[in-house]
């Protein structure tokens, strides 16, 4: 696995708790499951506001009106094509 150094900000308390609980060897890792853990629940609350959302019958209509839009695009000098 391929890995990139960063540098970030945190609190000081919250480093020093960091610090004290974490073997040095171990941070690293610790620091990766944590953001891997936080980014999948973030992605999962994503999926289920889309999920909600796409049961929505508000959003089944606007998503009906914006398929019947043409995928062409005109320029304000075109004429628009006879539907």
């Amino acid at each position: 696995m391929a890995t990139q150094k960063v540098t970030f900000s945190l609190p000081r308390t919250l480093m020093t708790q960091f610090t004290r609980q974490v073997p040095p060897r171990e941070r690293s890792r610790y620091v990766a499951d944590a953001l891997t853990a936080k980014l999948q629940a973030r992605d999962q609350l994503l999926a289920r506001a889309c999920e909600i959302a796409n049961r929505s019958r508000q959003i089944q209509k606007l998503e009906r009106e914006l398929d019947a839009l043409s995928d062409e695009i005109l320029e304000p000098w075109d004429e628009p094509a006879s539907r």
